[in-house]
């Protein structure tokens, strides 16, 4: 493999989710997922802020399509050496399938990359599946937001800690085989 294709990510994991950097033409696509997705989606204006901070090296945001259409898309702040994940949405009908599981091992290795030892997230108290998909990532629950969510719904902090270790890199590569391959880690 070579080291354009590992820094572009234009290799396709076995499930056949291309994860790419978030780009502006993106954004239609990821626009029609938001307001799905959330009551209080995000703008165009923001993702256009969030990724003039990635090309600073403050954020980093992916985006997996399959057969051409868009899926999901994750990101993360980098402050440090913590991540604080802002976000990771999946297309509704494409849900459970791996699509988040996978952005998700991305934006940790991403992080591992980046010198950051510890990742931090908020998630919808209601939102049970997204919690069990950070607990298999080792995020544990470390406090609680009252209303944090349209001023209405708790957030479970969640945080992990120790993704520099080499176990936790072995973890990673159990979940998420096909990222770590793509990211050179298998």
């Amino acid at each position: 493999m070579s080291v354009l294709s590992r820094l572009l990510h234009r290799d396709v994991p076995a499930r056949g989710l291309e994860i790419l950097p978030m780009r502006r033409r993106d954004f239609t696509a990821i626009q029609v997922i938001e307001h799905q997705v959330y009551p209080q989606p995000w703008s165009i204006n923001v993702f256009l802020n969030e990724i003039e901070l990635a090309k600073q090296g403050q954020r980093y945001y992916t985006v997996g399509y399959r057969g051409g259409e868009l899926m999901g898309y994750a990101g993360m702040m980098l402050v440090l050496e913590e991540a604080h994940i802002t976000n990771i949405a999946t297309d509704p009908k494409r849900r459970r399938s791996g699509i988040a599981r996978h952005l998700l091992a991305d934006l940790v290795w991403e992080a591992r990359g980046k010198g950051c030892t510890g990742l931090t997230l908020e998630v919808r108290i209601s939102n049970v599946a997204a919690q069990g998909l950070y607990h298999l990532f080792g995020f544990e629950p470390a406090g609680v937001r009252p209303r944090y969510y349209e001023n209405s719904e708790d957030a479970i902090v969640m945080w992990c800690h120790n993704i520099d270790s080499p176990e936790y890199a072995a973890r990673l590569r159990l979940l998420c085989p096909d990222v770590a391959e793509i990211r050179g880690e298998s």
